[in-house]
């Protein structure tokens, strides 16, 4: 079964306090998008959702940076699930899907293909991580303790079976949906969980940036 790689890179770097979207920044010299797209340089097609006024800046990074890992480009929408189901219209129905963020630019290999083959029919699988500090819920004024042992961090990418992934998102929009996993679950999938990586951190901050750039020493 072929496998396919959806990267949704639609970031405006408002949080970095930059000029510059998050996902062109710099990572060790090269942008956090290409690092991002390399990790999936095994996978049979690359699809990049990118926002219509970023596609020629891309390929001007493109040429500058001598990157020829082929990929086709694909207009994002106005919200990360238009982006996603645009993305979703270019790939076959056989096939695996991994949808990731274009600002994880430290994903492994292994954990990768760990999740590509634990899908199954009815079944998407993500990557979550533990939470190690201490959580509350506020109500108000007040705030209660939440049990933390049964709570976790969601990363990307998230797989799924792609005619099964693409039913899901020919669905009506809902503002519960905060990610793949649940416009999946909305369509009746089940999601299996596996242990993911603290080094697959999504670039949203000045900090995060300079953790990445730790990471990759």
């Amino acid at each position: 079964m072929k496998k396919v790689v959806i990267i949704v890179a639609g970031g405006k770097g408002v949080r970095m306090n930059s000029k510059i979207p998050k996902q062109f920044l710099l990572l060790k010299n090269k942008p956090i998008l290409i690092h991002a797209i390399e990790n999936f340089i095994h996978f049979d097609e690359r699809i990049l959702v990118l926002p219509h006024s970023q596609i020629g800046y891309w390929n001007k990074l493109c040429l500058e940076n001598s990157f020829k890992i082929s990929h086709k480009i694909v207009e994002g929408g106005n919200t990360r699930f238009q982006s996603v189901k645009n993305g979703l219209e270019k790939v076959d129905n056989n096939s695996v899907v991994a949808i990731h963020d274009g600002v994880r630019p430290l994903i492994s290999k292994n954990l990768i293909n760990t999740l590509v083959k634990e899908v199954e029919e009815g079944i998407g699988v993500i990557p979550v991580v533990p939470l190690t500090d201490s959580i509350r819920k506020i109500e108000g004024e007040y705030s209660k303790h939440i049990e933390r042992n049964n709570v976790f961090k969601v990363q990307t990418p998230q797989c799924f079976l792609s005619s099964e992934i693409k039913e899901a998102y020919s669905k009506e929009y809902s503002n519960t949906f905060t990610d793949d996993a649940s416009v999946f679950e909305n369509n009746k999938g089940e999601i299996k969980t596996i242990i993911g990586d603290k080094k697959n951190l999504k670039i949203t901050t000045e900090e995060d940036l300079k953790i990445a750039s730790y990471l990759l020493c």
